[in-house]
């Protein structure tokens, strides 16, 4: 194929200014100029190590990214880090991935400072580039599940009873779970974000009366509460929303009543009927603003124990204004220290414990002969 070619000293000078420039800018980056900093998502979802260099980078790449502000000399960063290479590869294969990532905040002080990061470890979930702080447990199986709430949605909208199924199985027995059947999404989205960290929740638009057999209610709407972890269950069934009647003036006081019936059932469906106390629920405890009727055991896992909290379990069903829960000598003696005089005092025996982060209260002592 022939082509005409042109002199060289005929050459369009329009056509010579577009090429200047690009070689202008080639020039530039190639000598000095900073080409943008890249990310590279690892296939193998292992953790990525991140600096001043391609931090901002990556949090702009990855819709949810979860990283650990550490320094090399701290003994609870060290501990961690086997827990962060466990969980690593299970968040990143979620349907929603998290990408998990460290950074030396040590040596890094420009992310340290930016980040108000003031102790170690510190541990942020950016939420498309929005961080927040993550203070949740910090074990591999229940750090995934803790990310994977936080990155789903405040309410699913379930429109199957093979969704329904799917969306109990997949929530796992980490957190409690409220479905509403035939509940209109807005009157619980409120809720769905107040308490994202601590529960799941979803409506439920199309089911069948089998599964109105299931969940063990008979009529809609119904808000059902499931704690898997405790193999609880309990439904609500209103009154969910008002309809407003001009002219009334009892509106406003039939809306307070209305949430406080609704967030109140959610309140108390955070917690099992009866909580065996540990370093895991006392934190939850500390949420909630009633009283507990601790029952304080030699060994909480003796028949004697057993039978109490089977009573227990009686009370709290009738007496939802209190908490009841249980804990043993054996398993936290020094939780039950306030509580119990090993040399003067008999197990077991219930006490009202009016919470404060010394224990130090005043209980009223009933003994218990079983």
């Amino acid at each position: 194929e022939s082509r005409s070619l042109m002199p060289p000293m005929a050459v369009d000078k329009q056509r010579l200014l577009p090429l200047f420039v690009l070689a202008l800018v080639t020039a530039c980056l190639v000598s000095g100029g900073e080409e943008p900093a890249r990310f590279q998502i690892p296939r193998d979802g292992s953790v990525v190590e991140l600096d001043e260099g391609n931090f901002e980078a990556a949090v702009a790449a990855v819709d949810f990214l979860f990283v650990d502000f550490h320094a090399p000399w701290c003994g609870h960063c060290k501990r961690l880090s086997p827990q962060l290479d466990e969980a690593a590869p299970v968040l990143s294969g979620l349907s929603t991935p998290i990408v998990v990532a460290k950074v030396n905040a040590e040596k890094y002080k420009k992310l340290r400072s930016k980040y108000g990061v003031d102790g170690f470890p510190t541990l942020m979930l950016f939420d498309h580039g929005v961080p927040t702080e993550y203070t949740g447990s910090r074990k591999a199986g229940q750090l995934v599940e803790s990310l994977r709430k936080l990155v789903a949605p405040d309410v699913s909208v379930l429109k199957s009873d093979a969704a329904i199924k799917s969306f109990v199985q997949e929530a796992g027995v980490g957190f409690p779970l409220f479905i509403g059947f035939g509940v209109d999404e807005s009157s619980i989205a409120e809720y769905g974000a107040r308490y994202k960290k601590k529960a799941w929740f979803s409506t439920a638009k199309d089911f069948s009366e089998d599964l109105m057999a299931v969940y063990d209610f008979d009529k809609i709407p119904a808000l059902v509460s499931l704690n898997p972890k405790y193999n609880e269950q309990s439904v609500f069934y209103g009154p969910f929303e008002v309809h407003v009647f001009p002219g009334l003036m009892i509106i406003a006081m039939i809306f307070v009543d209305a949430g406080t019936f609704l967030e109140d059932f959610i309140r108390q469906s955070l917690l099992p009927m009866t909580v065996p106390i540990n370093a895991e629920t006392v934190k939850m405890l500390k949420d909630d603003d009633r009283k507990v009727v601790l029952a304080v055991l030699q060994d909480d896992s003796d028949e004697t124990s057993m039978r109490l909290i089977k009573i227990l379990r009686s009370a709290a069903n009738a007496n939802h204004d209190l908490v009841f829960g249980y804990v043993g000598v054996n398993q936290w003696e020094e939780f039950t220290e306030p509580f119990h005089d090993s040399k003067s005092s008999q197990l077991p025996k219930l006490v009202v414990w009016d919470k404060d982060e010394k224990y130090e209260v005043s209980v009223h002592i009933i003994y218990v002969c079983l």
